[in-house]
């Protein structure tokens, strides 16, 4: 059992002197009237003598301060030790570090009220196990996610397990999707979620992508409305840059989205192009301000190019800037200056492709200008690889 504390007696007094203060300063703020109809905080000697002993009993064993196990005794009271011991022992036999239970009782504190974690509790993570999850997997899903332990195995837990996992069709891919977003596997919005972007036209392939990448997404309220808005938008709900627009706009609040917006504007961008942008990759909206910010002053400042060039290519946003971006850009500006590519050649390829097929198309092709496409490519590496030396 945890003993965070070990003089008891010192702890009991300290409860009893923590109790009569919050009395005491209650009483002294707040008519009796007031204090009850408020809180309906009233107690008998019982209940007092009950009450005491629960927040010792926090302070005691899981080093609560007396003011976090006040609140939380206000959730449970204990009347002995034996049900709020089974459960600690539950957990420190399973790996559970002191910190990481106490963790879970503040979240949870009604998880001591268990009446045999062996029948109760135990089963869940036996369940886990018994589809691939690792020990470490199951102390680091109950430690995100307490409420999982509350949820019934039978009900709940492994329906809902059953179904993602038709989707991602393996065990391995179906803890995944639970270690990354550990709310997911205790929503009980999940299932109707994922029925609806199906009835909207939504592809299993797509499920299952956004299971993978962004299983949170499941876990939303007004999901429809979301869909709906992107359907006025133009994308087609079969597509994969649907799932992607979806994550946009579902993980990027107001504030930041209105930024990222502004930031485009101040670069000359209409809220037209801002749509046809993102349309062309969602994507681009995931990027920080400061990334979108950054990619279009070297485009602008550095490389003397048109912003609105990147209407047509959003996908740069999401490239490293120094060691792809800006070397590139400047092998294709000189290309365009001397004549050897069109200026409305499309801009998205040069920059997706490897960097030995970069080399091979739009370097060493050009046997003139070859030396100094190389020379002009490797110094702006160069520069990108001392500024990553560079301590922050």
């Amino acid at each position: 059992m945890l003993k965070f504390v070990s003089h008891s007696s010192l702890v009991r007094a300290q409860v009893k002197g923590f109790l009569l203060l919050f009395t005491t300063t209650s009483s002294s703020t707040l008519s009796s009237s007031s204090f009850n109809s408020n809180f309906n905080f009233r107690f008998s000697s019982a209940s007092t003598t009950s009450h005491s002993f629960t927040v010792s009993y926090l302070i005691n064993n899981y080093g609560l301060s007396p003011q976090t196990a006040l609140n939380v005794s206000r959730k449970l009271t204990l009347s002995d030790t034996q049900k709020p011991d089974s459960v600690i022992a539950l957990f420190t036999t399973h790996g559970f570090s002191n910190t990481q239970i106490r963790n879970i009782i503040k979240r949870e504190p009604c998880l001591l009220l268990c009446l045999d974690p062996n029948k109760i509790l135990l089963p869940k993570f036996q369940f886990l196990l018994s589809k691939g999850a690792s020990t470490s997997d199951i102390v680091r899903i109950v430690n995100a996610n307490p409420k999982f332990l509350l949820r019934s195995l039978h009900n709940h837990i492994i329906p809902t397990y059953d179904f993602i996992r038709g989707f991602l069709q393996s065990d391995k891919q179906a803890i995944t999707c639970i270690n990354r977003y550990a709310s997911f596997i205790s929503d009980s919005r999940v299932e109707t979620n994922v029925k609806l972007l199906l009835d909207n036209g939504a592809t299993h392939s797509n499920i299952a992508t956004l299971l993978r990448s962004s299983p949170r997404i499941y876990c939303s309220s007004n999901l429809l409305e979301t869909i709906q808005e992107l359907k006025q938008l133009g994308f087609n709900s079969s597509t994969s840059t649907f799932s992607i627009a979806l994550v946009a706009k579902r993980t990027v609040n107001d504030t930041r989205w209105a930024e990222k917006v502004e930031i485009f504007k101040k670069w000359g961008w209409s809220d037209e192009d801002i749509l046809q942008a993102f349309r062309r990759q969602p994507y681009c909206m995931l990027s920080s301000a400061q990334k979108i910010d950054a990619v279009l002053s070297a485009w602008v400042d550095q490389l003397g190019l048109n912003s609105l060039d990147l209407v047509n290519a959003p996908g740069i946003f999401l490239l490293r800037l120094e060691k792809r971006v800006i070397p590139r850009a400047a092998v294709l500006q000189f290309l365009v200056s001397k004549g050897l590519r069109r200026r409305d050649a499309s801009l998205s390829a040069p920059f997706a492709v490897t960097e030995k097929l970069f080399l091979d198309k739009f370097v060493k092709c050009f046997k003139e200008d070859s030396p100094h496409l190389l020379k002009l490519y490797q110094e702006k590496m160069n520069l990108a690889n001392s500024m990553e030396k560079k301590p922050s």
